[in-house]
């Protein structure tokens, strides 16, 4: 099993062969995404709304990334682990940008980590490249400058705008970002960069003609109830079936069908001497 690279992804783009990327905050998700063939695992910012339940991404820290990439980074074998820089961890200078990616790669075992921003924060990326640590682009809708955006809105629907997202892109593969993803922008655009750009493109909301596609987990597996934006397909209804599973489950501990006979370990009781309190108690599996 070949272990994904950066320079695997500008291989694919150049055979012409899809990018499949997909979010994963936690090792049981990792490992399943990883086993069915996900080039790239992100461990994304998005955490702060999909686990955390925050209405924007601008909670979340640079130790949450760091916690959320080590047990992504367990799950994967193949896949390249990607991790979100945090808002507040990459704008202020590029020194600490760098301290801070530094974390991300060495504590939290991610391959490479992702930048929001574009023609203002190339010098970032390209400080952060000529240290060594592998840097993913993004532009279009990013959601740590939600309240700058006016909210969660499409980008590059005029003329203007799409200039100006050409040229972000444009900007951030000089300085030498592996890839870059273009979120809620036009088909077109995004098409139209992908031609520009000899590094690979990973869209969100941005058309089939991107070189690859990302979605977060918890959406494509339809566990967000109520999310149904227009660039999302789900591929499972996992939400109704983790309720109706929880809602059997509950049922049957109500009438005592669970745990059956032989769900029970059934040795022989020979007390002996009554225990004292100080005697541990012997745990059997998981609880809690």
């Amino acid at each position: 099993m070949r272990k994904v690279t950066t320079t695997a992804l500008s291989a694919m783009k150049d055979r012409g062969e899809r990018i499949a990327m997909v979010t994963a905050y936690d090792f049981t998700f990792s490992h399943l995404l990883d086993k069915a063939g996900v080039d790239v695992l992100l461990v994304g910012d998005s955490l702060g709304m999909v686990i955390q339940g925050e209405e924007t991404t601008l909670g979340v820290t640079l130790e949450h990334m760091i916690y959320h990439c080590q047990a992504v980074a367990r799950g994967a074998k193949r896949a390249l682990v990607v991790g979100d820089m945090p808002f507040g961890t990459f704008q202020i200078t590029p020194d600490d940008a760098v301290r801070n990616a530094s974390r991300l790669l060495a504590e939290g075992h991610a391959h490479a980590v992702k930048i929001e921003g574009g023609v203002s924060i190339a010098p970032t990326a390209r400080r952060l490249v000529e240290a060594g640590i592998p840097v993913m682009g993004h532009i279009g809708l990013t959601p740590q400058s939600v309240h700058q955006l006016g909210g969660f809105k499409a980008q590059g629907r005029n003329a203007e705008a799409a200039r100006a997202l050409l040229e972000d892109a444009l900007a951030l593969e000089a300085a030498g970002c592996f890839s870059v993803v273009l979120e809620c922008v036009p088909g077109a655009l995004a098409e139209h960069i992908t031609s520009k750009l000899s590094i690979p493109t990973i869209g969100i909301g941005a058309g089939v003609e991107c070189d690859g596609q990302v979605l977060v987990c918890y959406d494509m597996l339809g566990m967000n109830d109520g999310f149904k934006p227009r660039f999302l397909k789900t591929y499972a209804g996992l939400g109704e079936s983790i309720e109706g599973a929880a809602r059997a489950y509950i049922e049957e501990v109500r009438q005592g069908l669970f745990p059956a006979e032989e769900h029970t370990l059934n040795d022989a009781l020979d007390l002996g001497e009554e225990p004292t309190c100080d005697e541990p108690i012997p745990l059997y599996g998981r609880s809690g």
